[in-house]
């Protein structure tokens, strides 16, 4: 036999050519490794005479195949399957032989194998080493897509996929250690289209000299297994993603993050304006408009299309169908995308509501307490299994507690708006502007879901061009704390319309503070409490004085834009009681600008106080260059310094000053003598010549004469006339005396009693105040003309 049929034949099988007299004339390598016998010994020789047994003459011709026992050239006998092959032409016969033991090998593994291809249970893969299909059971798709024999992984499988399971299978194949129970998703590229989750074992398969000759795949469907593990992680996931806060639009996209890209490819939310606004939505049954508009939505790749319908926008009107009344009346609800155009009926509306390549929908209603809040929907476009009941079952449980948690946020921004309402209408305008002070102020309520608070700030007007700037913060949240910042505002307004320096008007609020402390339940007393600051600025003395009760100090910034905090000495909280205030007094020139603000505020700018203060003091040093007006000055100050919002709420409260006219101020001091009285009405009279005012002379002249009269008779020298032109003609009448004047109704015999009557009818308004060496009688009066 030459060598190039001894390569021809397959490895480990003997072969032998014998002539038509039975005389070896060919000999393999094959046949010289199983007989330890050379070529040289054998050929020319009968092939009988390599019998262990020898043949009777009488016994006729061998069988063409059977077994036999040979002798082999060390003198051990072997038994052997053969089978011989007469060839055309001169007639010679090959017959090939195997060991018996290797013979026996395929018809010991071919019952196994019957067993294996026979079945649908466990799929069977024989590949080779090119991992091409050899055999398989898998020819209907019974466990993953359907196989061919000759196919390839990436045949039957997505890129990823295939990539994943052939360096698996690479790997068996090379190292020869076995995989075990290796979980695979598999999503079929043809016909039958699905997604499956296989358990794969995989072990190489070896020749008799140990060669891989590729490997055997057993493959268990457990697709059933991971859906409901899915459903399970998505349901464990809804609970725990969805209904954590307190912002309706926040809370809808929760519901769209948490189906998407698991569950859909596509979702949305769609809510009744009623419920964005925190209110009930209208119960109503049937087709129409639902008055639905989007809250949130989502899309697995890519940008949302721009030909659906977009945040913000409405919903349209639905026509009248059973679709529509399932899901008013709790339903989920199912559908293929024909079925959805045939009930829709309208190709705008079906353009703005299905997405490309989306086969498949399912809708569940937002359904809480008997009220339709919305709808969730969800598309499948790159899944390719439909919608079917278990996953409407499952859409339908995560509605359920996705309707609980856009109701509580419903509900909460309905009383937060209400809360928030109610703070507003109790702080004062946000903006005002006077000849000597403009003020701007800025609450900004507690993010994230928390309460809204009891901070404030006032500006208070004063007679004699005067202003009131307060800030205070009450102790806790709510409307409890609310309620508690609308009453101290408005002890805080009465006590400065009685014109108190800030210190004795703190100690003032610091008793009632202490009453309303006294009012509560005992369980809470320890929780009544405020800090406040108190400023009050006079332009034509150019200073402000202040006085604080546990808060932070306010910022003065001065026009040549250095920036720092004034020093005031805080005294106890309100509502501590037994110690004493201080006021500082310090010079504000036109053009400063002074900051009172909360601690909510400095929140924003960090945690340590210090440290913030800094920062902010910086910040309104920096936008003052920048040339700022006032409400965008507080507007940026409040946002902080690019942090989130914490959860606190904050005031501030910025005024800038200007100047008087320079001779919008007149001063005169006279003796306690009765002919000062002359002397006053004249300068009066003089000085609104001056200012062109004669028109408002008889009256002023009057004024005039009755304060100083009472001042030189009652009070003693020396007397003080001051007149302050602005909108309104303002004169102040100073004494040393402390005695508080009150106009009182003179009878008809009474030869006095009638000043203070006649001045309050000549004056829109009047009244006192007292410093440390006296009192100052103002009145204000309107000009004429």
């Amino acid at each position: 036999m030459s060598r190039a049929d001894d390569r021809a034949s397959p490895a480990g099988v003997a072969a032998a050519l014998t002539d038509r007299r039975g005389v070896l004339v060919g000999w393999s390598r094959a046949a010289e490794e199983l007989l330890a016998r050379p070529a040289a010994d054998v050929l020319g020789r009968s092939v009988l005479r390599l019998l262990a047994e020898p043949r009777a003459a009488t016994a006729g011709p061998p069988p063409d195949s059977g077994d036999t026992r040979l002798l082999c050239g060390s003198g051990e006998v072997i038994t052997v399957s053969y089978r011989a092959e007469r060839l055309h032409g001169a007639g010679p016969t090959l017959i090939l032989a195997v060991d018996e033991d290797r013979a026996a090998g395929p018809a010991r593994d071919e019952p196994l194998a019957r067993a294996l291809l026979g079945q649908d249970l466990i799929g069977f893969v024989l590949r080779d080493t090119d991992l091409a299909v050899v055999r398989t059971n898998l020819v209907r798709g019974a466990a993953g897509p359907a196989l061919t024999v000759g196919s390839r992984l990436s045949d039957v499988m997505g890129a990823d996929d295939a990539a994943e399971a052939e360096a698996a299978l690479r790997g068996v194949l090379e190292t020869g250690v076995p995989s075990a129970a290796r979980e695979q998703r598999v999503r079929s590229t043809r016909p039958p289209f699905g997604d499956w989750s296989l358990s794969v074992s995989a072990v190489r398969t070896e020749d008799e000299d140990g060669r891989p000759t590729g490997v055997a795949v057993l493959i268990t469907d457990a697709t059933r297994h991971w859906q409901a593990e899915c459903r399970r992680e998505l349901r464990h996931r809804a609970s725990a993603e969805i209904g954590g806060t307190l912002d309706i639009n926040r809370t809808a996209q929760d519901i769209v993050d948490t189906l998407v890209p698991d569950f859909a490819d596509v979702a949305w939310v769609d809510l009744a304006d009623a419920v964005l606004t925190g209110e009930e939505p209208p119960k109503t049954f049937g087709g129409g408009d639902l008055h639905l508009r989007r809250a949130a939505n989502r899309i697995a790749h890519g940008p949302w299309p721009p030909g659906m319908l977009q945040l913000g926008e409405v919903v349209p009107a639905f026509p009248d169908v059973p679709l529509v009344r399932e899901l008013q009346e709790g339903r989920t609800i199912t559908v293929d995308r024909p079925a959805l155009e045939r009930l829709l009926n309208d190709p705008a509306h079906v353009r703005v509501a299905t997405p490309d390549r989306g086969h498949s929908m399912a809708v569940a209603p937002l359904f809480a307490r008997g009220l339709l809040l919305g709808v969730v929907a969800c598309w499948r476009t790159d899944h390719v299994e439909p919608f079917d009941e278990e996953d409407a079952a499952l859409l339908t449980e995560i509605a359920a507690h996705a309707a609980l948690g856009v109701d509580n946020a419903r509900r909460y921004t309905r009383e937060h708006r209400a809360a928030v309402t109610l703070q507003r209408r109790l702080l004062p305008q946000t903006h005002n502007a006077t000849r000597v002070m403009e003020t701007a102020g800025v609450y900004l309520p507690a993010a994230g879901g928390a309460e809204i608070g009891g901070d404030w700030f006032d500006t208070i007007q004063l007679p004699s061009l005067r202003t009131a700037l307060v800030v205070g913060d009450v102790i806790g949240h709510g409307l409890h704390a609310t309620a508690t910042m609308g009453r101290l505002r408005t002890a805080v307004q009465t006590l400065a319309d009685l014109e108190l320096p800030p210190d004795e008007l703190l100690t003032h609020l610091d008793d009632l503070v202490t009453r309303l402390a006294a009012e509560e339940d005992p369980a809470f007393r320890d929780v009544v409490g405020a800090t406040c600051l108190v400023a009050v600025h006079d332009p034509v003395a150019g200073h402000c004085t202040m006085a604080a009760a546990g808060h932070p100090p306010p910022l003065l910034a001065l026009p040549d834009g250095r920036v720092a905090p004034v020093p005031v000495r805080p005294g106890p909280p309100l509502g501590v009681g037994g110690l004493p205030f201080e006021t500082r007094s310090v010079d504000v020139p036109p053009g400063a600008v002074i900051a009172l603000y909360t601690d909510g505020l400095l929140r924003r700018y960090g945690v340590d106080i210090d440290s913030s203060t800094r920062e902010l003091a910086n910040r309104l040093e920096q936008l003052q260059r920048d040339g700022h007006d006032l409400p965008a000055l507080a507007q940026t100050l409040s946002s902080g310094a690019g942090r989130q919002p914490m959860p606190d709420d904050s005031a501030l409260l910025l005024a800038r000053t200007s100047a008087l006219e320079a001779d919008a101020v007149a001063h005169w001091e006279f003796p306690a003598d009765p002919e000062a009285v002359a002397r006053a009405r004249e300068a009066a009279t003089g000085q609104l010549a001056e200012w062109g005012l004669e028109d408002s002379a008889f009256v002023t002249e009057l004024i005039v004469s009755e304060l100083v009269t009472n001042a030189v008779r009652y009070a003693g020298g020396p007397v003080g006339l001051r007149l302050i032109r602005d909108s309104v003609l303002i004169c102040e009448v100073s004494d040393p005396s402390n005695t508080q004047p009150r106009m009182r109704r003179a009878r008809t015999t009474d030869e006095g009693g009638r000043g203070l009557f006649l001045v309050a009818q000549l004056s829109r308004r009047w009244g006192s105040r007292y410093g440390r060496t006296g009192k100052t009688i103002w009145v204000e009066q309107e000009l004429s003309g």
